[in-house]
This record gives structure tokens, sequence and C-alpha cells, in this order.
């Protein structure tokens, strides 16, 4: 950072970096080439595109492409209860995401809302004397005139 703002190193290679062909792809996830297309028609794997059309796979994506495979041989769900349970991920993700935002909105606007109340307090005028009401009690008080004698 210098000064301008965090900016990312457009060459800076990220899990979100589409760098990978489908051939390596494949062989990074075990998976035929054909399967990985099948993957992508079908909307599970869906990877970025180059100006030509060609596929290219992230880090990431590669990560899916075996969860998907573990999804299906190893615990025998179907393609579309797989497409279901990524759906369903991405949502919790956006929505932790989105808790993670509103609870830092939420410490800013305590933290302000403390500020000015600090304020508040500090324009108080401290050569006032508070006001204490007198407290009034029943006590009885009986009266006995003297006896002449």
């Amino acid at each position: 950072m210098d000064g301008r703002g965090a900016r990312r190193n457009p060459y800076e290679l990220t899990d979100e970096s589409p760098v990978y062909v489908i051939s390596v792809a494949a062989q990074l996830s075990g998976l035929h080439p054909q399967t990985l297309r099948q993957y992508d028609r079908l909307g599970l794997v869906s990877p970025d595109r180059t100006a030509g059309r060609g596929r290219r796979y992230s880090a990431r994506d590669i990560q899916l492409l075996r969860q998907v495979q573990q999804l299906s041989q190893d615990e025998g769900i179907n393609l579309a209860g797989i497409k279901r349970i990524i759906e369903l991920e991405n949502q919790v993700a956006a929505l932790q995401a989105r808790i993670a935002e509103l609870e830092a909105t939420l410490d800013g606007a305590a933290a302000a809302m403390r500020q000015r109340e600090a304020a508040v307090h500090a324009s108080y005028r401290r050569d006032l004397v508070p006001y204490q009401d007198v407290q009034q009690t029943s006590a009885l008080v009986v009266w006995r005139p003297k006896r002449s004698e």
C-alpha cells in the first residue's frame, strides 16, 4: 500500500486467477476433459473464457472439480444434488460476507454514537449545582399543650 489505497498487482496470481487450460485442469482434478466440458454445460463448474472462447480454470475451479468428484463417487450424490449443494454453499458464503459487512457498519455506527455522546457530556456546564428535591417525610408530630397548674 502506497497511500493511494489498496491496489492489487495485475500480475499477482490468486486462487481465482484463470490460468489452467482444460487438459491441465483435467490432470490436476483427475477427471477426463470431456467430464469437465459436461460439468461446464450443466453449470457445476463454470471456468472463465478467453477471447477465443477457450476454457481457463482457476485453482478454485480445480478444488471445486475435486469436490464434485468426491460428492459424486464417494457420497453417491447425483449431479443435480451436487449443483444444489454448490449453490447453497455459495449462498452461505455470500450471506456470511454480508453479515461481516453489516457488523463492520454497526461497529462504526456504535463508535460514532459513543463519540457524539461523549461530546454532549463534555458540553455540560460544570458551574451549575444540580437541584435536589427536598424529601417529604411522613413523620407525625404530636403537639400537646402544657398543663397549667
